[in-house]
């Protein structure tokens, strides 16, 4: 009889590449990981993995397990999912990985709905980077992610994650309302100082490259992935910056100038679920509390 966690394991090293980064994802030493795979390898009596260097590669017989894998760890979720919906009352635990404008425009709304409909209900709400928001997901330290794409720089939808889109969110160039940076069009703006995310993660490349091909290098004065430090910036003269339509929803604009971008780019924003839970009762009523505060 093979051990479902055991393939989990198998599954999480093919899709991370290494037993550290399986470990780091799990919270387990790569020894244990280590450990238990070899407990696999004797449950199959295949050999799974092959010694690369300092490394592990997954042989032939393994990658075979892997797709099987994903087959059951997907049955699984479903029969949790429709066991979960026979019952009455939507309880328990849901944890969720969401970013920040997100957090700040849509989920406290979604909360309250979710507190007067279903009180048995417990949300846990972690604000994480997509790239370890979805590895949490699929070693289930998270049942949802609250993830968006950015025109041009989509991310490949990933094995064992199910998708439902949310809204299409377009991005603004905010702009002091007062002052040599209050001008409207981005053109205008090359000796102005930005404000961005971090190089090397999505928002940042996307809105240096809205910048590029505007025809400048940005001036990025200031780095950082937090957006009222950000809106505080641009509200006291100090930077520009590119913010979602999402965030001023009941925020007063006043202090700043709002202004479309070239093109009018809209950044996707969605929710994320491992394979076979999206029935799950706490799931669907999460997701669709999120939807009524777009609609």
């Amino acid at each position: 009889m093979l051990d479902v966690h055991r393939l989990r394991l198998l599954r999480e090293l093919d899709r991370l590449g290494t037993l550290a980064a399986v470990a780091r994802a799990l919270n387990y030493s790569p020894s244990a990981i280590s450990q238990q795979l070899s407990l696999l390898e004797t449950e199959t009596g295949a050999t799974l993995l092959e010694h690369v260097g300092r490394g592990v590669r997954l042989t032939a017989q393994a990658r075979i397990l892997v797709r099987h894998a994903e087959a059951i760890l997907a049955r699984m979720e479903l029969a949790e999912a429709e066991l979960a919906a026979a019952m009455t009352n939507v309880t328990g635990t849901l944890r969720v990985a969401s970013f920040q404008s997100v957090l700040l425009a849509l989920v406290p709304g979604a909360l309250s709905g979710l507190a007067a409909a279903h009180a048995g209900l417990r949300v846990e709400i972690t604000q994480v980077e997509a790239r370890p928001a979805f590895a949490g997901l699929l070693a289930h330290e998270f049942d949802v992610v609250l993830g968006e794409d950015y025109p041009g720089l989509a991310q490949p939808r990933l094995p064992g994650v199910d998708e439902e889109d949310l809204i299409r969110d377009e991005m603004l160039c905010v702009v002091p309302a007062s002052g040599p940076w209050s001008r409207p069009a981005l053109t205008d703006l090359a000796d102005a100082p930005f404000v961005f995310d971090p190089a090397g993660i999505v928002p940042g490349d996307w809105a240096r490259q809205v910048c590029r091909t505007a025809g400048f290098e940005p001036d990025v004065r200031f780095v950082s992935g937090d957006l009222l430090l950000q809106i505080r910036l641009v509200e006291t003269g100090h930077a520009v910056a590119f913010v979602p339509d999402l965030l001023w929803t009941g925020r007063d604009p006043s202090a700043v100038h709002l202004h479309p971008l070239p093109g009018r780019p809209r950044r996707r924003l969605y929710t994320g679920v491992r394979t076979g839970s999206a029935d799950q009762p706490a799931i669907r009523a999460f997701r669709r509390a999120l939807r009524d505060q777009v609609t």
